[in-house]
């Protein structure tokens, strides 16, 4: 039988639905699993950057490494979402090294298809 209180007080009837709320919501958390797969592509991009962009886009590859290096600390600690998270960053971080690096490359070949046109141009009006 409900009584005069309990209808003053949302409080008490509302209460074990707050419980059962926070237990559902640690309950998801601790399910998060580890993201093997994209520490392995995240670290594999991280690798294929460091050749070809190590000297052409030092900052990028450099917080590429340091952000899978974090994510690597936070699978030891079991901090999966973290590590998720790192490992993503990282993966974009090579991506982008990897971009610098091939614009730097395409500009630096720009130059020299300019200098060989220019002396071609010079070429023809001495003849």
């Amino acid at each position: 039988m409900n009584t005069f209180g309990e209808f003053r007080n949302p409080a008490r009837r509302l209460a074990p639905w707050g419980l059962i709320i926070v237990a559902a919501s640690l309950a998801a958390c601790s399910s998060v699993p580890a993201p093997r797969e994209q520490m392995a592509v995240s670290s594999a991009a991280v690798e294929r950057a460091s050749g070809p962009a190590a000297a052409e886009a030092p900052l990028e590859l450099a917080a590429a490494r340091e952000k899978i290096q974090r994510a690597k600390v936070a699978m030891t600690n079991k901090d999966y979402v973290l590590a998720r998270q790192l490992a993503e960053q990282a993966e974009a971080d090579a991506t982008l090294a990897e971009a610098r690096a091939r614009a730097s490359r395409s500009t630096s070949a720009l130059g020299e298809v300019q200098e060989s046109i220019r002396q071609l141009r010079a070429e023809m009006n001495r003849s």
